[in-house]
C-alpha cells in the first residue's frame, strides 16, 4: 500500500525528524502546529546515541555536532562538590557519543532542512481541534487556522503535540493518561556562571537530600542548565524570588546574584505516564504525546526521537509494500514495552538516585559503584554505557519480503543491561 499523505501535528523535534524522514522517501507530510513562533524556553539539550542515530538518519547529525559539542562525561556530587562517581565519553567510539545542543537550534535546523523538501510543508498558527474521526480509507482533524475551521485528511494522523496532546485526549479522554506526576517541584534555568573554575565535569548530578540538583553545560559559549529542586505548592513568581536563595545555598562558590547571569527560569511539574495504546486506528502517538518521563537523564527526549524513528520505518514499510499495516501495532507493543521495561524505571532511579544521603549513596548505591568500576575499567564503560541502546528496536527486521538491500542497512543493537548509563540532558 502505498501512502499518500500524513499529518503529523506538532513541531517538535520528534514530529520534525519524522516529517523529514517521510519526505525523503517520498512520502507527502503536512506538520500542523499550534504556536505562531518557536518555544524558547528551557528545555531539552542532550542527545544519546539513540537518538542521534535517527539524526544520522535523518540528514543532520553534522550539523547539529558543530553547531554544538561533545561533552566530556558526567559525574556525581555531594553538596560541597566532592565527586561520588563518575563516567567518561572517552571510552565510547565516536558514532556513540553524546552530542548536546539546545532543542530550539535543533528545531531551526531540522525546519531549515524540511523546507528543501518539496512534498514537507510546515503550516503554524494551527491548531488541532477536538473533533478528530476516521474510517477504513482515512483519518481527519478540524483544524482552526488563520483562515478559518478546516477539515484536513490523509492515510494516517501522529500526534507529536506533547503532554498536552489533543490528538491523545481526542482518542482517550482528556484525563486519561495512565502513570503519576511527582510530588517534587522542578525549576529549570539557563544560566552563565564561571564553572570550570571548580574543575567540574560538563554534566553534574549533586546528591543531597535538600539541595538535590542538576547542572551541565549547554552550549560551547558556556551558557549551563541548572534544574533544581524546590518545595511544592508556590507560585511562578515565588518560585524565581526564591532562585537567588537556592543559588547562593548549593551552587559551587555559593555565589551571590551579581556572580551570575539568569538568561531564563522555568518551574515546572514531571511526571511518569504513558498513554494506554499507541495507536488507534490510522492515529498514531509519538514522544510526549506517548509518554512522560522526568528530565534526569535525557530518556524522555531520547525516547522520543527513537520513536520517531522507529514509526517511520513502520509507515515506510507500509509505503514500500514491505509490511502490512499490522505492523502499527507492533509500533505500539514495542514502544509502550520499552517506556514500561527501561524508560520508566531507569529514569525514576535516576531522580531518586539524588534525594539520597551522599553518605549512603556512596557505600550503597549499585548504580554508582558501577561507575567507579568504569572509571577504571574501559571496556565495562563502554558497554555500560551502551546498555542505553536497549531502548531501540529495528523494525526493518520485522518486515516481509526483505530482500539484500534491506537486510544488508539493518542495525545490529545492544541487548539490555541491567543499569542503563545515562545521559546528562533534560528529557
Amino acid at each position: 500500500m502505498t501512502i499518500g499523505k500524513v499529518i503529523i501535528v506538532g513541531s517538535g523535534p520528534a514530529g520534525l525528524v519524522l516529517a523529514l524522514l517521510l519526505a525523503k522517501q517520498g512520502i507527502n507530510v503536512l506538520v500542523l502546529e499550534a504556536a505562531e513562533k518557536l518555544d524558547e524556553n528551557p528545555r531539552a539539550t542532550h542527545y544519546a546515541s539513540p537518538a542521534t542515530y535517527e539524526l544520522g538518519r535523518a540528514g543532520v547529525l553534522q550539523e547539529v555536532i558543530e553547531e554544538g559539542f561533545l561533552p566530556d562525561g558526567v559525574s556525581w556530587r555531594d553538596i560541597d562538590g566532592n565527586s561520588i562517581a563518575s563516567l567518561s565519553t572517552n571510552d565510547l567510539p565516536k558514532e556513540d557519543k553524546i552530542v548536546c545542543l539546545p532543542l530550539n537550534r535543533l528545531t531551526k535546523i531540522l525546519m531549515n532542512h524540511i523546507r528543501k523538501q518539496a512534498n514537507a510543508e510546515v503550516r503554524r498558527s494551527h491548531k488541532v481541534l477536538p473533533t478528530i474521526g476516521q474510517d477504513q480509507s482515512s483519518a481527519w482533524v478540524m483544524v482552526e487556522t488563520p483562515n478559518g475551521i478546516a477539515k484536513i485528511s490523509a492515510d494516517y494522523i501522529v500526534g507529536c503535540d506533547g503532554a498536552n496532546s489533543q490528538i491523545r485526549k481526542s482518542l482517550f479522554g482528556d484525563w486519561e493518561f495512565p502513570g503519576r506526576t511527582w510530588d517534587e517541584q522542578i525549576v529549570a534555568t539557563n544560566v552563565y556562571y564561571d564553572v570550570p573554575a571548580y574543575n567540574w565535569e560538563d554534566s553534574n548530578f549533586i546528591i543531597d537530600q535538600e539541595h538535590w540538583y542538576m547542572l551541565a553545560k549547554i552550549q560551547k559559549d558556556g551558557l549551563l542548565r541548572i534544574t533544581y529542586g524546590d518545595i511544592p505548592g508556590l507560585t511562578r513568581e515565588e518560585y524565581i524570588a526564591r532562585q537567588p536563595m537556592k543559588f547562593k545555598s548549593f551552587l559551587p562558590g555559593r555565589p551571590d546574584p551579581d556572580k551570575y547571569k539568569v538568561v531564563s527560569i522555568s518551574p515546572y511539574k514531571v511526571h511518569q505516564r504513558c498513554a494506554k495504546s499507541l495507536r488507534e486506528g490510522r492515529f498514531l502517538l509519538v514522544a510526549d504525546a506517548a509518554h512522560l518521563c522526568n528530565p534526569f537523564g535525557g530518556l524522555g527526549l531520547t525516547g522520543g526521537l527513537v520513536d520517531a524513528g522507529n514509526l517511520f520505518d513502520c509507515l515506510n514499510g507500509i509505503h514500500q509494500g514491505l509490511a502490512t499495516d499490522d505492523i502499527l501495532s507492533r509500533y505500539n507493543v514495542v514502544r509502550r514495552e520499552k517506556y514500561n521495561n527501561i524508560i520508566d524505571p531507569v529514569s525514576s532511579e535516576n531522580l531518586r538516585r539524588l534525594w539520597q544521603d551522599p553518605v549512603v549513596a556512596r557505600k550503597e548505591d549499585k548504580f554508582l559503584e558501577m561507575c567507579r568500576k568504569a572509571a577504571v575499567d574501559p571496556v565495562f564503560s563502554r558497554t555500560m554505557q551502551e546498555g542505553l541502546k536497549s531502548i531501540m528496536h529495528d523494525f526493518r527486521t520485522e518486515y516481509q519480503n526483505t530482500g539484500s538491500t534491506e537486510t544488508e542497512q539493518k542495525k545490529t543493537f545492544v541487548p539490555s543491561t541491567t543499569h542503563i548509563a545515562i545521559t546528562a540532558g533534560d528529557a
